[in-house]
């Protein structure tokens, strides 16, 4: 028996807004533990929350970027549930009217086809605090500086069909979060977590399988391996004729499996209703346009303009439009006056290699788009070759002075001049008899080796193909 792979996936985004969503206590990651809370958030009686409206607007952000309708009128509500990290033993959160709704995502992989993910909701809520469990102890501490924290969380349909399409899925998504700029998106800091809702059922058939939802998920490559496993679990399963049960597993990456954690909730387990301290509101027709006019040109509009515009191929723009921050540092220095592929391939190249062996951004690096220009316009010219530009750059770097005033103070010009090469070629012809009597039998190698002993005779400032010439004329005059 065959059976078909559902998944869906509840990403939780923790916005970078300055202050928490219904206090002004500041949000600050790695701050002393408990050092930025206040009665709000804590919940202590008498308080009354108000709600920040940067996570309104990011929130309208995010809806519009994921093509949802963002309702007009909205409410929150209390979600109850009793955990030692929830200070008021009820989060504030959205329940039957989230800002957003009814949205998708078009996810384009490198390779694959390119599939569309249904967004069934975005809506907006506070984070809960950190328990903290020292090895060995039998204390729990709770640190709830991340209480009160502004929460996106955005729901998937069912549409993903593998682990692999989960993967593809999170990664653009987490790309036009980026974007936008409304979250870090730091895994390890906890700004973007996942919970990954998956069934198996026949194939062919309609009606959902009993789902299992895996928490604990700490990084895209695990969401992809929890799912595998369980796959092959709830196949297992299936194919014995057992039943699967509905419940919450956490991921052990370090085994490389599951583990029941409690029986799956459901929405009547929490109790929601409507929150009393906040009053309904509506988010107006203005507000909306306003969001959309300052949305940025999102990642795959940019890629595709990227190939239409520079002539860049579709692994170039991909790679190009992988960060925004990547993507405006390539377009400066086309305007500048750079070649578009030749800073593609600086940008992706030595810069990449260089910027990840020092853990920055290529556009940390210090290298301005002027002088990347310049680079690339020196190695068209052919005044110098990819070796001395490799070779110059860290010397741009240190100075911060222009390519070409450095390779006259440095004397790296390449020797384009075939007169004076000609006279490079008739040493190394003397030089090498037995080199110039392959040449003479056919032997092609033997013309790339005597060019090799030209570079070396000028330090690698010929020019390739023009000395390569040199030597032809003289050899055969």
């Amino acid at each position: 028996m065959s059976f078909e792979t559902v998944i869906g996936l509840e990403v939780h985004l923790q916005l970078s807004t300055k202050t928490k969503i219904f206090c002004g206590c500041a949000v600050r990651f790695g701050e002393a533990v408990n050092s930025q809370t206040c009665p709000v958030c804590l919940g202590l009686p008498g308080v009354l929350p108000v709600l920040n409206r940067e996570t309104l607007n990011s929130g309208v952000k995010v809806a519009l970027s994921l093509n949802c309708k963002v309702r007009e009128t909205l409410k929150f509500d209390r979600k109850n549930y009793f955990y030692p990290d929830l200070p008021k033993n009820f989060q504030i959160s959205q329940y039957d009217m989230p800002l957003g709704f009814n949205g998708q995502l078009e996810v384009f992989p490198p390779k694959d086809e390119s599939f569309t993910v249904r967004i069934l909701r975005v809506h907006m809520e506070e984070d809960a605090g950190k328990l903290i469990h020292q090895q060995g102890g039998k204390v729990g501490l709770v640190d709830y500086n991340r209480t009160g924290v502004p929460l996106l969380e955005i729901v998937s349909e069912p549409d993903m069909r593998s682990p692999e399409q989960a993967y593809q899925y999170l990664q653009t998504l987490k790309q036009t979060l980026k974007y936008l700029g409304v979250s870090t998106c730091d895994m390890e800091k906890g700004s973007l977590r996942c919970d990954a809702n998956i069934s198996l059922r026949k194939t062919g058939a309609k009606e959902l399988g009993v789902k299992a939802e895996v928490k604990n998920l700490n990084s895209f490559k695990a969401v992809r391996a929890a799912l595998a496993f369980e796959v092959d679990r709830q196949g297992q399963l299936l194919s014995e004729g057992k039943k699967i049960t509905q419940e919450t597993l956490l991921w052990d990456d370090a085994k490389q499996k599951t583990q029941s954690m409690r029986s799956k909730e459901f929405a009547h387990d929490y109790r929601y209703f409507p929150e009393p301290d906040l009053m309904v509101f509506s988010v107006s027709k203005e507000t909306v346009s306003e969001v959309q006019g300052a949305l940025p040109e999102l990642p795959r509009a940019r890629s595709l303009r990227l190939v239409k515009e520079y002539q860049l191929s579709d692994y170039d723009a991909r790679g190009m439009c992988a960060e925004r921050e990547t993507a405006d540092f390539f377009e400066a220095g086309v305007k500048a006056g750079g070649v578009p592929k030749l800073v593609a391939n600086w940008i992706q190249g030595d810069l990449a290699a260089l910027a990840n062996e020092r853990h920055v951004g290529i556009y940390e690096l210090g290298l301005t788009s002027v002088h990347l220009a310049s680079l690339t316009q020196l190695l068209e010219k052919k005044t110098i070759n990819s070796k001395m530009a490799k070779e110059l750059l860290p010397k741009i770097l240190e100075t911060k002075k222009d390519p070409s005033e450095l390779i006259k103070e440095l004397g790296l010009e390449q020797v384009s001049d075939q007169s004076a090469l000609k006279a490079v070629a008739q040493k190394v012809i003397e030089a090498n008899p037995k080199a110039v009597e392959d040449y003479r039998k056919g032997k092609v190698q033997s013309i790339k080796f005597m060019v090799g002993q030209m570079m070396r005779e000028t330090k690698g400032q010929a020019a390739p193909d023009v000395a390569a010439k040199a030597l032809e004329e003289v050899l055969n005059s």
